[in-house]
């Protein structure tokens, strides 16, 4: 099921996913790291969304939970849990990006010290786009394959996370949807949009999955922009806040407070 605001005050357009698939064999993406349940049946269960709001200050977000569960017959072969969220700022503020990881990692904690690195690595690998040399936006935590847990655990760590999410990212929104924009804002807001979607389009797994799968095309590809711009070879002017947002686009510390005169580090 598939229902999209769009037109908002404050949401341009956003979208919402809940799936449950069902399929008799594992599509191919499925099956690249794990060739012994080559022919099991299989189980999708996902709730996946996408913001894109109209303001430019106001960070693009997404975030994404999942199980799998492989079946050889009656029999439950294998299953595992996978999700995360990210945040895709076109003016970022440190303030926002330190409070998103800062969920992110609270999220994790009970569940162990070693998850939120480890997640938030793994969320500054997937979110790249080798082609640009930059990540999509500043991060948060992405896990996939996640069955190191008791079952039980594990479902209450994923929905956490969805709740992690929603605090993290509401407190953003409700802090600069009403900042004052113009021209420039919009049409820099619209370019960095078509990153969005050559991530999207060519590198990510849940909209290859969604189409190997025959899973609707509307709905899996619900997570693009409403409106972009592609301009060749632009090159935001020297000095600009524009031009600082490529500072912003590759693996940050988010946790460790910034040096000050007092503790220089």
């Amino acid at each position: 099921a598939t229902m999209v605001l769009k037109d908002g005050a404050v949401i341009e357009q956003g979208g919402v996913n809940v799936s449950v698939v069902h399929g008799a064999t594992l599509p191919a993406v499925a099956t690249e790291k794990r060739p012994q349940l080559a022919g099991c049946a299989f189980s999708a269960l996902g709730l996946s969304l996408v913001i894109h709001p109209r303001n430019p200050y106001v960070p693009t977000s997404h975030a994404n939970i999942r199980l799998f569960v492989a079946r050889d017959g009656e029999t439950v072969r294998d299953w595992w849990f996978g999700g995360g969220f990210d945040l895709t700022p076109f003016y970022p503020f440190d303030d926002d990006c330190r409070a998103w990881h800062a969920a992110a990692a609270a999220a994790c904690a009970p569940y162990g010290a070693a998850l939120y690195p480890r997640f938030k690595a793994w969320c500054d690998r997937y979110f790249y786009l080798p082609h640009r040399g930059e990540t999509r936006g500043i991060g948060g935590i992405f896990f996939d394959d996640f069955h190191e847990l008791p079952f039980a655990d594990a479902c209450a760590f994923t929905q956490g996370v969805g709740e992690a999410y929603l605090a993290a990212y509401l407190p953003i929104v409700r802090a600069r949807k009403n900042t004052a924009y113009g021209a420039r804002e919009r049409e820099f807001q619209l370019y960095r949009r078509g990153r969005y979607v050559e991530f999207n389009l060519l590198y990510d797994r849940g909209t290859h999955f969604g189409l190997q799968s025959g899973g609707r095309a509307e709905s899996i590809l619900m997570s693009l922009p409403p409106a972009v711009r592609f301009e060749y070879d632009y090159q935001p002017p020297a000095g600009s806040r524009e031009v600082h947002l490529a500072d912003y686009l590759k693996p940050r510390d988010w946790l460790t407070p910034p040096p000050t005169p007092d503790n220089p580090r």
